[in-house]
């Protein structure tokens, strides 16, 4: 995954992808949100954001708390939605 991670364009195609292989097996919009909030847990605890797009995320969630990360999470889920 860090190949994934090393370029933010590469994140969000990677995580499109993923939203709509999601959709397509029918999850929720909800349970693609709260999957999408356990990876951004994940990733804040376990990896170096590798790039200025990363360490600004990181940023928000270090500072939000458990609804404002949620909706960090919808937000990226919303954002690689529409490219």
């Amino acid at each position: 995954m860090s190949t994934v991670l090393s370029n933010f364009k590469t994140w969000k195609h990677f995580l499109a992808d993923r939203v709509t292989q999601a959709k397509s097996i029918g999850l929720t919009e909800d349970t693609i949100a709260n999957l999408a909030f356990e990876i951004g847990s994940f990733l804040d605890e376990k990896v170096d954001p590798k790039n200025e797009e990363e360490r600004v995320l990181k940023e928000l969630w270090d500072v939000g708390d458990d609804e404002e990360r949620k909706t960090v999470a919808k937000l990226m889920v919303k954002l690689v939605g529409n490219t």
